[in-house]
């Protein structure tokens, strides 16, 4: 920031009265979250005017060009002399320079009322700017330190740290490399910084501040006496530049006013000894403007100098001032004229740090209960509004709450844009509360859960909360206590400490319970009901979502019963019983929408969409996703939109349809990192990369799951580590990559069985049933299977035993048991149809129509084929409708019928194309080809063979070898020869 306090003599910038300019100021924490571009330029505006300091500037240019030997320099000086306008003036000189970055940091050494900037937190701040999310910064200061100056290896930034404090507070932020240039501003001389260039800075010289007075007054000096008077003054200001900005500016002001006036004005006012007295120099200057206020305008400035953040806007200024906001306004314009305050955005100021040091003199005067009254006022300013506002931003931590009291906003556009730029306040005050008022941090930190929680930044949150529990506890105050535990056990549920966070609800339960506090403890087992679904212990789920269900009934919660209801059915659809789940989530969703409970009404369609989704009624599942991303979007509720669209594009992919599928699921992902949102990140690329697993575009399939097993990992999300790692092993059991295949689902596995993820236990084992099968180990393969058949039957979720079934058959198919393939694709046929999932009753189909094939049951196998293709085309698999196809028309071919089977493959290679699925196209030319060299048309084989091959070799499948030994058997064919 710009300093003003004079001491010595010497030559200086003229900043052309933007001293006191907004400044752009590397934060740590950033709102929830906002888009994550990389951010390359944020020097703070230059000057306009710039006078005095063209030596200085001269000499850092010069040895900042080209060729230098030093990449560090250090200008130094009083407060007020003018670091900051020349740093500012030399980098903006030097950027064309340096392509890669140019990054203004204020350090706050002397910011009033803000501790100096903590390099941990800049540093969070700086590598933001690169593109960094919060979620994956390191937990140490070396860490960070360490990640910086990776990620500016041979880049070339400009980076200015402005009002430094000491070398150990510069020492981590510094670049490692002589590329980069660092521009450092301070109070203090900076000895102990090895490598810096010192520049010692000093006052004005007479001329130069003379003209920074004419110019910023904007008067001609047309007569010896103006002359003389303009150094009498630009004298008595000792030549510091804010004291000449701001009485210059009063004359600007006033052009009634002579500068002959002024100046014996000011020399009347005995202010020639206060100008050279250092910090009484910026504090006369600042006490000649302040006289000129009216009465309210200057009790409004005296009760802004309490407020403990950065900036602020009227309503803030109005409830320290206990005024109107139309009048603080006012007021508040008429301090920005006069250069009492900064504008940094439209109604939006702040208190240049030394007028903050002026202001808390005055302060210091007023009684200590009018300060406490003042302070207090705007504490619950903050806290109200604040709390109005989060009830219009649905989120995990309030979704049983009541309906807000105050309506403060009308639409979640309104609160959300005054969260956003109250962020930095809130925290600010909470901070305040900590130390003076310990009771109103814990309820106000309560308030904050939701904030904390869009934020994403665990780490931090995870802080605040305990500090909560931690002094909630020590004030006897049990509700605040469960309260926090809850919000708390919610941050460890983000990061994947289960164990933890089920310990943490199930204390805040018992204080719940001993309190009779019915609310709390419904709120509490539904989230740990909820917590259980996600670790698949459905039994314990349901047991703890029924307590809350009847407590809910009990005491009339009806937004707490449809949340319970909505859970429950989740269960049930989780566990295969669809039924008795669709008729809970009906009730669910019906009651959210009677009691206007919005996040419930999501809830259940959400719901609801899944359990139809699994049962295969695909076009109902879409109505009821469609439902709730419109519900989360009338609410603003990103978070929930980008969920939806991930689960839309899950239901595409169970239809097969591939390009929709990767547009919604792009869709999910660029809202996600909009918004910061990781987890939801994570997930909406497993989908993505489903989406190319399914259609057979296996690199970019890999690439896609990597980048969110690395997120995951970041976060600390288990269960999307354990699902990408699974994903990821598919990709290369489907490409041939056995030994890359199985490390990765053996820590899926080892993953899922540390948060006792059983529901991804079970797909686990059944991925690597495939992978032993494709390696022919038929054994281990049929094992593993029956741990996939067993663990799913255990904890009720029929979909993937139904799944693992079919897996199991094919192996028994592979080892010639059809007896035994035929029993467990009959029983997954009858379990498929029991659910009433249609794409596993096909695939069971394919599979009894492989069985009858092998064992020369044409007739029926041709058959089974048939009612596998019927069931595709009616719910919509387009997928599976190809792969039938490409089945079908190999037992056509290998049964005689060439010409039928000509029609089949060639219906699954346009369908595949069409889709997308180039493993399925590259199957059915190689289908066609056969049926071509059986009807000798050897000539049009060759280019399908071509295809094939190419297509093959691309998506890495292992027929590429054997469709590239072809070539010389149609070579050798009577036709060809």
């Amino acid at each position: 920031m710009p300093e003003f306090e004079a001491r010595d003599r010497a030559q200086q910038v003229n900043i052309g009265g933007d001293n006191t300019g907004p400044v752009t100021v590397t934060t740590m924490h950033q709102t929830t979250p906002p888009p994550r571009p990389v951010v390359t330029a944020t020097l703070r505006r230059d000057a306009a005017t710039f006078v005095g300091r063209d030596q200085e500037l001269k000499r850092i240019l010069r040895a900042a060009g080209s060729g230098r030997v030093v990449s560090i320099h250090t200008i130094d000086g009083m407060a007020g002399v003018g670091k900051t306008a020349l740093a500012v003036r030399a980098a903006h000189k030097l950027k064309a320079r340096f392509p890669d970055g140019q990054y203004f940091v204020s350090l706050h050494a002397h910011t009033p009322g803000q501790a100096p900037a903590d390099p941990f937190e800049v540093l969070a701040g700086l590598l933001g700017d690169l593109g960094v999310d919060p979620h994956a910064l390191p937990d140490t200061l070396s860490g960070r330190c360490d990640l910086w100056r990776d990620r500016l290896a041979g880049k070339r930034i400009l980076l200015v740290l402005d009002d430094a404090r000491d070398h150990a507070q510069i020492e981590p932020l510094l670049p490692g490399g002589y590329e980069c240039l660092t521009l450092v501003t301070s109070r203090r001389r900076l000895v102990a910084l090895d490598g810096a260039l010192p520049l010692a800075l000093d006052v004005l010289e007479p001329e130069p501040a003379g003209a920074l007075f004419i110019t910023l007054a904007g008067r001609e000096v047309g007569s010896d006496a103006d002359r003389v008077a303009v150094a009498d003054i630009v004298r008595r200001c000792g030549y510091l530049p804010l004291a000449i900005v701001l009485l210059a500016g009063r004359l600007a002001h006033h052009p009634a006013w002579s500068i002959t006036e002024l100046a014996s004005e000011f020399a009347a006012a005995d202010r020639l000894a206060a100008l050279e007295a250092g910090d009484r120099a910026v504090r006369a200057a600042f006490t000649l403007s302040y006289r000129d206020l009216t009465s309210r305008q200057q009790l409004l400035f005296r009760r802004v100098g309490l407020h403990p953040g950065r900036d602020f806007e009227a309503a803030a200024a109005a409830a320290l001032a206990d005024i109107p906001v139309k009048v603080a306004q006012g007021e508040l314009e008429a301090l920005y004229v006069d250069h009492l305050l900064e504008e940094t955005l439209p109604g939006r100021y702040r208190l240049h740090d030394l007028l903050r040091d002026y202001v808390r003199t005055l302060v210091t005067s007023a009684p200590v209960i009018d300060n406490d009254r003042a302070v207090d006022r705007l504490l619950d300013y903050y806290q109200r509004t604040a709390d109005a506002a989060e009830h219009y931003l649905p989120h995990r931590t309030r979704f049983a709450s009541a309906q807000p009291t105050v309506t403060d906003f009308h639409d979640r556009v309104g609160a959300s844009a005054w969260m956003h730029r109250e962020r930095a306040n809130l925290l600010a005050c909470l901070e305040l509360t900590a130390t003076d008022q310990p009771a109103r941090m814990v309820e106000l930190t309560g308030v904050l859960a939701g904030m904390l929680d869009r934020d994403g930044t665990w780490l931090h949150a995870r802080r605040l909360h305990e500090r909560a529990v931690e002094v909630a506890a020590r004030l006897g105050d049990r509700i605040g206590q469960a309260n926090a535990l809850t919000n708390l056990g919610i941050v460890c549920e983000q990061t994947g400490d289960y164990q933890e966070a089920a310990d943490l609800h199930r204390q805040a339960l018992k204080i719940f319970q001993d309190s009779d506090h019915w609310h709390g403890q419904a709120d509490v087992l539904t989230t740990l009901g909820v917590m259980q679904t996600w670790t698949a212990n459905y039994r314990e789920a349901a047991d703890l979502l029924r307590q809350a269900l009847r407590i809910c009934q009990d005491i009339g919660y009806r937004s707490g019963e449809a949340t319970a209801l909505g859970a429950l059915g989740l269960v049930g659809t989780w566990t295969g019983d669809y039924e008795k789940a669709a008729a809970l989530q009906q009730r669910a969703l019906e009651m959210a929408q009677n009691v206007g409970h919005r996040y419930s009404e999501i809830f259940s369609c959400v719901g609801l969409g899944l359990m139809r989704m699994w049962t295969g009624k695909y076009d109902e599942a879409t109505r009821m996703q469609q439902r709730a991303l419109e519900i989360s979007r009338e609410i603003g509720s990103r978070v929930g939109q980008a969920d939806v669209l991930t689960n839309l594009g899950l239901i595409q992919i169970c239809t097969g349809n591939y390009r929709e599928a990767a547009d919604l699921s792009r869709h999910a992902l660029a809202m996600c990192q909009d918004i910061g949102f990781r987890r939801g990140e994570a997930g909406a690329l497993i989908v993505l990369g489903q989406v190319w697993i399914g259609i057979g575009n296996f690199d970019e399939a890999a690439a896609l799951e990597q980048r969110a097993l690395e997120i995951s990992r970041d976060i600390r999300f288990r269960w999307g580590e354990s699902l990408a790692s699974l994903c990821l092993g598919l990709v290369r059991t489907w490409t041939g990559k056995y030994d890359e295949a199985d490390p990765l689902q053996q820590r899926a596995l080892e993953i899922s069985r540390e948060v006792d993820d059983r529901y991804t236990q079970a797909s686990v084992l059944g991925a690597l049933g495939l992978l032993r099968a494709r390696t022919g180990d038929y054994r281990k393969a049929a094992d593993l299977y029956q741990q996939a058949v067993t663990l799913s039957r255990e904890i009720g979720y029929r979909f993937v035993e139904a799944t693992a079934l079919t897996g199991l058959g094919l192996v028994r198919v592979r080892t010639g048991d059809y007896r035994e393939a035929a029993d467990l694709y009959q029983r997954a046929l009858t379990l498929s149809r029991e659910i009433g999932n249609r794409s596993i009753e096909a695939s069971a189909l394919r599979g009894l129509g492989v069985v009858r094939a092998w064992t020369g049951d044409y007739g029926q196998a041709a058959d089974l084929y048939e009612q596998a293709l019927g069931i595709h085309r009616e719910i919509g698999h387009r997928r599976g409708e190809v792969i039938a196809l490409n089945e079908l028309g190999t037992l056509l071919c290998e049964t005689g019928c060439v010409h039928d089977a000509l029609k089949a493959f060639t219906t699954a290679h346009d369908m595949a194309r069409e889709i997308g699925s180039r493993r399925e196209q590259a199957r059915a030319l190689d289908g066609l080809v056969r049926c071509q060299v059986t009807l000798s048309a050897t000539d049009t084989a060759l280019p399908n063979l071509a295809e094939a091959r190419d297509l093959y070799r691309k998506i890495g499948a292992p027929e590429a070898d054997t469709a590239a030994a072809y070539p010389t058997e149609l070579q050798a064919s009577p036709q060809h020869s």
